[in-house]
């Protein structure tokens, strides 16, 4: 028998991106109650999947409260016109949907960071000098994004500083290292950090650190955390949507 939901939980999703029948899966396997938990996306809810357009109407309509991710973000400029797609997109279908402004509108409303007393919520990673990352990032244009909303989105590696290592295939050396190893819960009134964004990692979960990108579109699974019950809860994926993670 599955054990009893308790009322108002948070619950928290790794990288999405276009997985739809994953995710409803998932929600049924948390026993998700619109009425009484809140679902919090850790950002990339579209691209790389099959199905981005369900997905995005789905947590929409859901009353889901997400982050930006990178793949939001393309999303966003290239319906603005901003940008072309790219050859691994998979977002034709959204960007051809009669309901594709509303959504898009609707996304491009979603902060970059969201701040609980326990929790940071962020798609990528905090930058060591932030102090107050809603301050950071507060007024950051999804379609415009200035370099905070960037490493927010996008920061695997950094030094001490927030430095970024220069774009390669290969782990940069030090003094580049994870950005997580740089963050400092004791200036963040003991906050865990909750993010996705690094599928090549799998599961993170350290103290005051919970890593959710599970690599469902890579075909291998999407993970929920439940965080009033401190409980993980995963379903694998169908199937591998794209080639190699990261």
């Amino acid at each position: 028998m599955l054990p009893a939901v308790s009322a108002g939980r948070r619950i928290f999703v790794g990288d999405i991106q276009g997985c739809r029948e994953e995710l409803e899966r998932l929600l049924e396997k948390v026993r998700f109650d619109p009425a009484a938990d809140q679902l919090y996306p850790v950002g990339d809810l579209v691209n790389r999947g099959p199905d981005s357009l369900g997905s995005l109407r789905l947590v929409r309509a859901l009353g889901a409260r997400p982050v930006l991710g990178n793949h939001d973000l393309r999303l966003l400029q290239v319906h603005a016109g901003l940008r072309a797609p790219g050859r691994e997109d998979t977002l034709d279908d959204l960007l051809r949907a009669d309901d594709a402004g509303e959504l898009c509108a609707w996304l491009a409303a979603q902060p970059f960071v969201r701040v609980f007393p326990d929790l940071y919520v962020v798609h990528a990673g905090l930058h060591p000098a932030w102090t107050d990352p809603a301050a950071a990032l507060a007024g950051s244009d999804p379609l415009a994004p200035d370099d905070s909303a960037l490493f927010a989105v996008r920061v695997r590696h950094c030094d001490a500083t927030g430095r970024l290592p220069e774009s390669g295939a290969a782990p940069p050396r030090p003094p580049f290292t994870p950005w997580f190893d740089h963050y400092d819960p004791g200036g963040h009134e003991r906050r865990t950090v909750v993010f996705g964004h690094w599928a090549a990692l799998g599961l993170v979960k350290r103290p005051h650190l919970l890593g959710l990108d599970t690599g469902c579109v890579w075909g291998n699974r999407l993970t929920a955390w439940i965080a009033e019950e401190d409980r993980l809860v995963d379903v694998p994926a169908s199937r591998a949507y794209a080639g190699v993670s990261g």
